[in-house]
């Protein structure tokens, strides 16, 4: 029926056919706000696609369109907040009319612009009339030091003034900029902060009195525009602020933040990980996979190696997991594989998706970034393995044996393990069972697990022995070795004695 009624409206051609039909126009805040009405009363979300801010930002965000209240959204990168603006758009009507030929999208029943309203006084109720989608009504600019007042708001446009004849002290002659051509619609200012003060000063009157200046000009345009703001708090220290008198203007200020869970965070990735519909039908990613790619991020967010004031942008996981599915598919294809499932060890495949996506402090900069991201990759493997398996820290300290002794043992015998990085699925199974131990383990702790899922779990008991130091490991170009704790120890021992012996032969 809704349908219908679009499509009856939509086919209106001229302003008196507008009037019969019995349209009323509403500002853009009533529109956002009756329509949101309508999604609460149904029960229905008009953001979706938005996670872990049901409790949080979302009702924030609702009592602010309720309130008709121009927004800024204030959190670190990553969080959704250009997403959420984009989202708003949802809940302006569908259509709405014009006068056709208006360059400022202007109302029929209350033209705006000097051409619309002489082009009603001339063709009255023959005035013909456009339908703009709104799509078209949502208009976002990235706030840049180099943004100036003739972006936003406009200027004298002498090209204009000489093509038509006109002084310029005539209306006329103003090119209008990007705020004034978002009447009727959302407008978007992403970082805020960014832009210089003088330019946000530009924005007092426009958010307040409705007044414009341009070049001398004080044209009265009462604007109907939903601001949106976005701005990053890291902003206010690195690049600039936002000024007082302006902050005061904008009504309802609504903090953002990072997932506060890894099935929340797994949601976002999965949605928004583009992934090949070859990559999604021959690779195959277990839970447990997904979720130590979450993980990296957590163990991100506080690590003391990276710079919190920055943080740790949702696109990190995004690109890791992308990168992830793709080191198993490079491995199926130099292979001849159909078919494959991804491995602990393509976790290191990711590093160049944490070494791009973190602001490093000092102490990080000093390690280095692909230091600081093996340490991220070995912490979540760590946080993780006690989920999954008998925590080593408390094996040591109980009087019942250890689960883990018999895989001890077996290193300790003098036998090791190498992982290449590129073997076969078949090569990958052969090694890992060289070491009958780790199946009963893993066995004895996962049920109904199929062929390639034990076999995860077998190489994921490797690390997490390795990361509790029980055994050690080495990341070598190709491979990882997986060797006793002790005898490594002792190794690593003799070779710093000689170090030091040859360096006091030479004195």
């Amino acid at each position: 029926m809704k349908e219908n009624k679009i499509k009856n409206l939509t086919s209106i051609k001229t302003f008196g056919e507008l009037k019969k039909a019995g349209y009323k126009t509403r500002t853009v805040k009533e529109e956002l706000r009756g329509n949101l009405i309508s999604y609460l009363q149904k029960g229905e979300n008009p953001f979706s696609g938005i996670y872990g801010y049901d409790e949080t930002v979302l009702p924030d965000l609702q009592r602010a369109i309720l309130s008709k209240h121009n927004i800024i959204l204030l959190g670190l990168r990553g969080q959704a907040k250009t997403r959420i603006a984009i989202l708003i758009a949802n809940l302006l009507d569908e259509y709405i009319p014009a006068i056709e030929g208006a360059e400022l999208n202007d109302d029929p029943f209350d033209p705006l612009s000097k051409f619309a309203k002489e082009l009603l006084r001339e063709e009255g109720d023959n005035t013909k009339i456009q339908w703009i989608h709104r799509s078209l009504r949502y208009t976002e600019k990235l706030a840049t030091p180099d943004v100036t007042v003739a972006d936003l708001i406009g200027d004298v446009d002498p090209i204009k003034a000489a093509a038509l004849k006109l002084p310029y002290s005539d209306e006329r002659v103003i090119h209008f900029g990007l705020i004034p051509r978002s009447h009727r619609s959302i407008f978007v200012i992403n970082e805020l902060p960014d832009l210089q003060a003088r330019i946000q000063v530009a924005l007092f009157n426009i958010l307040q009195e409705n007044d414009i200046q341009i070049r001398g000009f004080k044209v009265r345009l009462p604007l109907d525009i939903q601001f949106v703001f976005t701005a990053n708090p890291e902003d206010y220290t690195n690049r600039g602020s936002i000024v007082t008198p302006l902050k005061d203007r904008i009504d309802s200020q609504i903090l953002t933040h990072y997932p506060k869970d890894i099935n929340t965070s797994k949601k976002i990735t999965e949605q928004e990980a583009f992934l090949s519909v070859e990559q999604k039908e021959t690779v195959f990613v277990h839970e447990l996979v997904k979720d130590l790619i979450e993980q990296i991020s957590f163990e991100a967010r506080q690590s003391e190696y990276i710079d919190m004031k920055s943080g740790v942008s949702a696109r990190l996981t995004i690109s890791a997991y992308e990168n992830l599915v793709s080191s198993a598919e490079r491995r199926r294809i130099l292979n001849g594989e159909e078919k494959t499932f991804v491995r602990i060890s393509d976790i290191y495949g990711v590093i160049p998706s944490i070494t791009g996506k973190v602001e490093l402090v000092y102490e990080g900069e000093q390690e280095g970034p692909t230091k600081v991201a093996l340490i991220l990759i070995s912490k979540a493997i760590r946080a993780l393995f006690i989920n999954y398996f008998p925590s080593p820290q408390k094996s040591k300290r109980s009087e019942q044996a250890n689960p883990y002794q018999k895989i001890i043992s077996w290193f300790a015998k003098g036998n090791h393990l190498d992982l290449l990085n590129d073997v076969s699925d078949k090569e990958y199974s052969e090694s890992l069972k060289t070491i009958p131990e780790l199946r009963e383990v893993v066995r004895s702790t996962q049920k109904n697990l199929d062929e390639n899922s034990s076999l995860l779990f077998m190489e994921f008991l490797l690390h997490g022995l390795a990361e509790y130091s029980l055994i050690s490991k080495h990341k070598l170009e190709s491979k990882f070795e997986f060797k006793d704790m002790l005898s490594t120890m002792l190794k690593l021992s003799k070779e710093d004695e000689s170090s030091e012996y040859d360096d006091d032969f030479f004195k």
